[in-house]
């Protein structure tokens, strides 16, 4: 028995494995593109440590890919016999749990084992960090807050995960609208862990919200070294910087961006495929012509039309089949989705249901140039959106597509009345999109109007 940086007891036996541990989940903390390095030589030099594997499982899990899901099984398999072959303790048994609720299909439970954890250990930053990532990954903003804000009095000046856990406060501030108190909790988080990527994305959102998108592009300069450092996250972080843009009118920033980073490795991560598309389709609303740029992100989305292990990431496959007009992928996808919606088999099958199936249909009708049946849909599924998982920025590619059906569909004031309501939630303040779209909606009345002026013939 030894004890990792953070002060929780861990059953591993050698040294160099509890080095390459404790280098894992500060790695892990800061979206670290050599965390698996670290968890791989952990478990190369203790391959009994049940935990080790256990994280290994949710981390294959959080990939959101289908295929990935018997290696996560196996994972658990190898934790649950690690368990067997040594006494484990009881917070390194939640992990497991925590895992095998996730892959039953019950991601609530998983949580909840987390949360066992740290009842227990407030200042496991692992668990922290983790049950986290898991409530994004299910929409949760108000479970973040309250599961950052019960641990973080135990995070003291000297505790290494401080910034980090700063970095989470933040984020969960900026999704459930605090928005001065998360651009100070991320500006903390900063100072004391400069790798903190999370932490600087999170102020990033904060002038989103706050149609700030020349203070955020003020904010990321200079910045690069915070996230350059990162896994795939980098490229979100550049998505942010390219919203910036959009948001200026600087449609070249933007398409360089996308194609000098953003999708400069064409990787097939749904979180990067979400970055992209939501990226393209906000161009397309905005009348910019994005070239071929949508076949390669097809090419990638038709090959994961069975995938269904989150909507959030169907429903951005989604949008690349139709951008590029794959229509025998999109019916393809669209009866995988209504199966599986229909299976009531867990959790993510009820997502499926609601919003997936209306806003699935919303989508296909609006690339079907159908703007009534388009809206009808994705009304309906905005009452629900949050859960299909992401954030506020991420998911607002849905919000925008469901005001421009409304509007080119004639719903003027149930257009108005949503863009109201995206404007209020962003303590007011409109950015260019709300200015263009409240615009158009009044060139829609004046239009109506004199159409009624117009005498009979």
């Amino acid at each position: 028995m030894q004890q990792d940086l953070f002060g929780q007891d861990v059953t591993l036996e050698r040294r160099e494995a509890l080095d390459h541990w404790n280098r894992m989940m500060l790695a892990f903390l800061a979206h670290g593109a050599d965390t698996p390095d670290h968890l791989g030589r952990t478990l190369g030099a203790d391959p009994g440590f049940a935990l080790g594997h256990a994280v290994k499982g949710l981390f294959l899990a959080l990939l959101g890919r289908r295929e990935l899901i018997d290696t996560a099984r196996d994972a658990l398999a190898a934790a649950r016999s690690a368990r067997l072959g040594r006494p484990v303790t009881e917070r390194e048994a939640q992990f497991v749990d925590a895992l095998g609720a996730w892959l039953d299909g019950r991601p609530s439970d998983a949580v909840a084992h987390l949360e066992r954890v740290l009842a227990a250990h407030p200042s496991d930053a692992l668990a922290a960090k983790l049950s986290h990532a898991l409530r994004f990954v299910l929409g949760d903003a108000q479970g973040m807050r309250r599961s950052i804000e019960a641990v973080l009095p135990s995070y003291g000046p000297d505790h290494p995960g401080r910034g980090y856990m700063l970095g989470c406060h933040a984020f969960a501030l900026e999704e459930t609208g605090e928005y001065a108190r998360a651009r100070d909790a991320g500006r903390q988080g900063l100072e004391l862990s400069a790798d903190d990527a999370w932490g600087l994305h999170a102020v990033a959102h904060v002038h989103d919200m706050t149609g700030d998108s020349r203070g955020g592009l003020d904010w990321l300069g200079g910045r690069e070294q915070a996230w350059a450092h990162c896994n795939n996250f980098r490229y979100h972080v550049w998505w942010h910087k390219a919203l910036m843009h959009l948001d200026q009118g600087e449609i070249d920033e933007v398409l360089a961006l996308y194609d000098t980073v953003i999708r400069a490795d064409r990787t097939d991560d749904y979180r990067d495929i979400s970055n992209a598309t939501s990226l393209l389709c906000r161009l397309e609303l905005e009348g910019v012509d994005v070239a071929n740029r949508w076949e390669e992100l097809a090419d990638v989305s038709e090959r994961r039309t069975d995938d269904g292990c989150l909507i959030f990431a169907d429903l951005h496959y989604l949008l690349a089949l139709i951008g590029d007009g794959r229509q025998a992928a999109i019916r393809s996808m669209l009866v995988r989705m209504q199966e599986d919606a229909r299976s009531g088999g867990g959790e993510m099958e009820a997502r499926m249901a609601a919003p997936g199936l209306a806003a699935a249909a919303g989508l296909e009708a609006f690339g079907d140039g159908d703007y009534r049946t388009a809206f009808l849909n994705l009304s309906t599924a905005r009452r629900t959106m949050q859960q299909a998982g992401g954030s506020h920025a991420q998911r607002d590619v849905f919000e925008r597509l469901t005001i421009d059906a409304g509007i080119r569909a004639g719903f003027l004031d149930e257009a108005e009345g949503i863009l109201s309501s995206r404007t209020a939630r962003r303590n007011g303040r409109e950015d260019s999109f709300a200015a263009a779209r409240h615009t158009l909606i009044e060139d829609g009345r004046r239009a109506a109007r004199n159409v009624g002026r117009m005498p009979a013939e």
